[in-house]
């Protein structure tokens, strides 16, 4: 199969629509259900060359949840705590295989963002993760490959029409690659740059103690940076992406919305939120939304007279300001990657606020003593890559 017909383009009415191959060769993809879309594709190849990246450079399983050609999040493998578990919906489910803890940790980091997803995953989908992607609303899913198990359960899901699709991991693009805007067609190389050890050897701070943990961290933010919607930034903790915030004009939108993300993640692990007493009849998508309210400035919304009757069996506490300052000034040791340089310190005082002890940032800004002195100030250790990861 060299070409693929779809039902439309971004819009329904932006017809015909179809993926191809220009040279006439066969599509690396198979299509084992559904009928996916031109967005679905646009998120399945981005976040496939994503994980197949963080599985290299890593050597464990990883996913990424894919929203509108950028990542909500993105894992690897790791073991997920208890707390974890509990956070991302999963602690019902006994022992998870390492690819389902990435999907899980993916999944889970940015809820809210995540829902209606398409997903990527770098290993072969087993039974363990397939049954978790069944219970989330999602859009579909790309592989290398499913087990007979696995693509049984998936082929349940959405009444028969969830999207899966194979991809061959062996599969090698072209060096160059055109698209088209306005009638007029843009060449260029692929984004071919390795992200490894060698961007992380220029410290710039007084600090260069960088751990085994937090290397991985910035590596994963790196790469994930690579596939996101720029400019972006994104922060990193425990093996996962914790916030991402693309598509940002300015570098401190960046840095602010990935940023809140973060604080959420972190947020949602505090005792009062785990303890909210859901009625048993409230979805986990429901209660998503309700623990996104309860954590934010809108909290009346779920905890006013008549509103929280039809959530809670009992009216929650406010989770006060100064409950949620004092609870986020325990998260540490965050991993920080920006796709460009910080153009002025507010940056490192905004990413402070939300743990960040490990940056990597390409440098190269007329401001970059200032910036740098900010993060002397709060004993960060940071790199200069000197590579830029824009993405559009």
């Amino acid at each position: 199969m060299n070409e693929f017909e779809l039902k439309y383009g971004c819009n329904p009415n932006q017809k015909p629509s179809r993926i191809f191959m220009e040279d006439g060769s066969e599509l690396p993809i198979t299509v084992l259900n559904g009928r996916p879309g031109y967005i679905n594709f646009l998120d399945a190849f981005n976040g496939w060359q994503l994980v197949n990246e963080l599985k290299k450079a890593t050597g464990l399983p990883a996913a990424t949840s894919f929203k509108h050609v950028s990542p909500a999040g993105a894992a690897v493998g790791l073991p997920l705590t208890e707390v974890e578990r509990k956070i991302y919906w999963v602690d019902d489910m006994g022992e998870l295989t390492p690819m389902a803890s990435a999907y899980a940790r993916a999944r889970g980091a940015d809820r809210m963002s995540s829902f209606g997803d398409f997903i990527s995953l770098s290993d072969v989908c087993d039974e363990c993760t397939a049954r978790i992607i069944k219970r989330e609303v999602s859009d579909g899913v790309i592989a290398p490959g499913y087990t007979p198990e696995a693509l049984a359960i998936l082929k349940e899901k959405k009444k028969g029409g969830y999207n899966v699709i194979q991809i061959d991991p062996n599969y090698v693009p072209k060096p160059l690659e055109r698209k088209e805007v306005y009638g007029i067609t843009f060449e260029q190389g692929r984004n071919e740059l390795k992200v490894d050890d060698e961007l992380l050897s220029n410290f710039v701070t007084a600090n260069k103690d960088l751990p085994e943990s937090a290397r991985i961290d910035l590596i994963i933010s790196l790469i994930t940076l690579k596939y996101t919607q720029s400019n972006s930034v994104c922060y990193v903790k425990g093996g996962q992406a914790i916030g991402i915030g693309a598509g940002q004009q300015s570098r401190i939108h960046c840095t602010r919305l990935a940023g809140s993300k973060a604080d959420n993640w972190y947020l949602r692990q505090n005792p009062k939120v785990l303890n909210l007493p859901f009625l048993d009849k409230i979805g986990r998508a429901d209660r998503d939304n309700a623990i996104d309210l309860y954590i934010g400035e809108d909290y009346m919304d779920v905890l006013a007279d008549g509103a929280w009757e039809r959530i809670f069996k009992e009216k929650p506490e406010v989770f006060t300001r100064e409950e949620k300052r004092a609870w986020l000034d325990t998260m540490t040791d965050v991993a920080l990657g920006s796709d460009a340089f910080f153009p002025f310190s507010d940056n490192i005082e905004r990413a402070f606020r939300s743990g960040v002890k490990y940056i990597a940032e390409p440098g190269g800004s007329v401001r970059d003593d200032l910036v740098i002195e900010a993060a002397d100030k709060h004993n960060m250790v940071m790199c200069f890559t000197g590579i830029r990861l824009f993405h559009h």
